[in-house]
């Protein structure tokens, strides 16, 4: 599937109607940036913390106590 000249050009001149010209910039920007960190995330950018940390554990009364308030 080729995607000519005719077609580029229908889409910018829609996304210009849709978003103004003065948006157009500020919309390439923002795909860069999060394409940029998507990459990154791709390559091992920052790594989650261990499910285990100490400050994702609760004790058996936190536990108990969330339990019941689920069940009401």
């Amino acid at each position: 599937m080729n995607i000519g000249w005719v077609e580029v050009v229908l889409v910018v001149g829609v996304a210009v109607l849709v978003f103004g010209p003065k948006r157009i910039p500020q919309l390439g920007s923002a795909f860069g940036k999060t394409l940029r960190g998507f990459k990154e995330e791709l390559r091992g950018g920052a790594e989650l913390p261990p499910a285990d940390s100490s400050k994702a554990k609760m004790s058996k009364a936190e536990v108990a106590s969330e339990r019941q308030i689920i069940d009401r």
